[in-house]
């Protein structure tokens, strides 16, 4: 659901009147006649534009914009004034004010303007959310690795395990939070640790892969994200009696390239965090989560059945080495994002950070031409080295598969795969590295790629590319939405050139 408005003005009839255009134009509404009672107002989370008149009643538009700014600098602040308040909206400006509007409104120029402000607070509250969101991941995934070394043998297993739904519970600030594992013959999930369920796990029903939303996550090996399950017809016979909140997601842990199980997240205190737009956050969790269950000895006996030799000799305390390298990764890529506004900036910086923090050169983030035809080089870092190419085509080479399929690439020799295509999957110099390529994907739908080159014998993990995938997914979210509300400035601009020649015609 979107942000409200807080309206503020003293004359009734431009009170009702914003009301009507406002509400009009799509807009969730609501009013204040002074300053006192907008501030109250103001302190409600759920509002993100504040339309505020230079005079009011009780202290002026000035004092007001101040207490906002203290209170929540975060707010889009939008000034009215009249042609004679000129020096007063000059420091409404100066104090952060996001614009300002001259009466008499237009109508049009009222709604753009309300709009592009509320596209901005919306955009920065995701790259806060997201900021935040990872930053808890990290601290939670520390917190695990320091409890799972220092509990004794025999209470290593519980200890690992409720360890899980707790951090996941604190980072997604979701209330209930179960672990589910598969049998050795992956055809049904239990419930092996939870937290806020009243019910005893010992009477809890095992769940068949394939059927209800765990089934479904861990069949398929992708997050699911369900903002509201009455709406939702996949799972409408879930019953709203089970839990206390419509939303839910379900997360599906892989290790070592074999699904392992299932993480359910459900009533969270915030109602954005398990909604579709955190599905990048969930696949980060998930992966991180995977790489501890493998020193669980169910996981274990799961991995051996699926007759993989891949954990022979692996200890706990590699597994969490190997985990804090890569949320150090995700945190680097995240914070460099976070630290930018300007979209070029904000790519060029998370690209740069994965240049440092891996040793690779180059490092481009390539999105789908409008015709759907090609890829076109957004943004790199070249280090100084070389070039990637400004174009890659979708249906060749080893991109083409990642495209394709939405599967990643991580290759140290990637000649030696036949798939490889020395004029695509080469950067300009022609001459092969080891790689890591990735689908950039936002809700399901791919939308570019990410492909890093390496040094000559660093390792291509494939752990070490989801997570840049889904770091950089968030990213490109947070940069179109940027995009998107830099064209409601110009569209606001064209409107009011358009009222100043009409009013001088």
């Amino acid at each position: 659901m979107r942000s409200r408005v807080l309206i503020v003005d003293d004359e009734i009839f431009f009170l009702e009147a914003i009301d009507e255009i406002l509400t009009d134009g799509g807009f969730d509404t609501v009013r204040a006649k002074d300053g006192e009672t907008a501030l109250e107002i103001a302190a409600d989370p759920t509002i993100g534009v504040v339309v505020l008149d230079v005079r009011l009643p009780d202290m002026d538009g000035i004092q007001v914009l101040a207490c906002i700014r203290e209170m929540r600098p975060e707010l889009s602040v939008i000034m009215l004034s009249a042609s004679t308040d000129q020096e007063i909206v000059l420091e409404a400006l100066r104090l952060g004010a996001s614009d300002y509007l001259a009466k008499p409104l237009h109508d049009e120029e009222l709604v753009l303007a309300v709009g592009r402000a509320l596209d901005g607070y919306e955009a920065n509250a995701s790259r806060r959310r997201l900021r935040q969101r990872i930053d808890r991941l990290v601290e939670g995934m520390e917190r695990l690795s320091q409890v799972v070394r220092l509990a004794a043998p025999e209470e290593r297993v519980d200890v690992l395990r409720q360890g899980i739904v707790d951090s996941a519970s604190i980072v997604l600030q979701a209330s209930r939070a179960s672990l589910m594992l598969a049998d050795a013959d992956r055809e049904w999930l239990s419930v092996v640790a939870t937290r806020g369920v009243d019910v005893d796990q010992a009477t809890m029903t095992a769940r068949k892969v394939g059927e209800g939303a765990s089934g479904t996550c861990f069949a398929d090996r992708s997050v699911l994200c369900v903002p509201d399950v009455d709406v939702d017809a996949r799972f409408s016979g879930r019953g709203p009696g089970n839990y206390e909140a419509a939303g839910f997601a379900c997360v599906p842990l892989v290790c070592l390239g074999v699904p392992v199980g299932v993480l359910c997240l459900t009533e969270g205190d915030d109602s954005d965090g398990l909604s579709l737009e955190e599905t990048n956050v969930l696949r980060l969790l998930g992966m991180q989560i995977s790489e501890f269950l493998a020193a669980d000895p169910e996981v274990e006996r799961l991995l051996a059945s699926a007759q993989t030799d891949h954990i022979e000799g692996v200890e706990s305390l590699d597994l969490v080495d190997a985990v804090d390298g890569d949320a150090a990764l995700a945190q680097a890529v995240c914070e460099a994002v976070a630290a930018e506004v300007e979209p070029d900036r904000v790519l060029r910086s998370a690209l740069g950070a994965v240049a440092n923090r891996l040793g690779a050169a180059p490092v481009a983030l390539y999105l789908t031409a409008p015709a759907g035809d090609k890829l076109v080089l957004e943004a790199e870092h070249d280090g100084g080295l070389c070039a990637d190419r400004p174009e890659l085509p979708i249906d060749r080479g080893l991109v083409g598969g990642v495209v394709q399929s939405g599967s990643l690439v991580a290759v140290e020799r990637p000649e030696e795969d036949g798939r490889f295509d020395a004029d695509v999957d080469t950067p300009s110099d022609g001459l092969s590295r080891p790689t890591l390529c990735v689908a950039i994907r936002l809700r399901e739908k791919g939308v570019g790629v990410l492909r890093v080159f390496l040094e000559e014998g660093y390792p291509a993990s494939p752990r070490t590319a989801e997570v840049l995938s889904a770091a950089f997914s968030a990213a490109v979210r947070n940069v179109l939405l940027y995009r998107s509300l830099l064209q409601s400035i110009d569209e606001v601009a064209q409107v009011r050139k358009a009222a100043r020649e009409n009013a001088q015609s």
